[in-house]
């Protein structure tokens, strides 16, 4: 069997629960036509670069697939009836990635450098010393 990474787009006016629910439609529709689905990632509700349907912002989501290809043709014809998804995009992988997808680890990092933007500054930065303003320096208040 064949194996895929299958990446869609669900409306953005459905709620978290609903996606879901549409996941798990979508890999009782793999599994009957005799495929799996392994990792399962929810990358979230985001923004969109252009508008489609009228919707600026999407739920992600991605499904790594075990699956011969009449399991994965059905699958697209399901999602091209649905209204809910806006695009959908299945791509043949020699192998699945281990641990997390680019987009999930792109999203950590950006957390670990907003956790320090607010926390002070880096150990290794150098510090400059403060310039006391004019009316701090005391010349002239009186």
């Amino acid at each position: 069997m064949a194996l895929y990474e299958h990446v869609f787009l669900a409306r953005q006016d459905i709620s978290q629960q609903q996606v879901d629910a549409l996941v798990e439609q979508y890999k009782g529709i793999i599994e009957t036509n005799g495929g799996t689905v392994g990792r399962v990632e929810s990358w979230g509700l985001r923004a969109l670069t252009y508008r489609i349907n009228k919707n600026r912002k999407a739920y992600y989501s991605l499904l790594n697939i075990t699956a011969p290809a009449a399991a994965v043709a059905e699958l697209e014809r399901q999602q091209r009836i649905n209204e809910d998804v806006l695009r959908f995009m299945t791509i043949r992988v020699d192998e699945h990635e281990e641990g997390q997808s680019a987009m999930l680890a792109r999203r950590d990092d950006r957390r670990d450098r907003d956790d320090n933007k607010f926390g002070g500054r880096d150990d290794d930065r150098p510090r400059r010393p403060r310039r006391p303003r004019d009316n701090e320096a005391g010349e002239g208040a009186e």
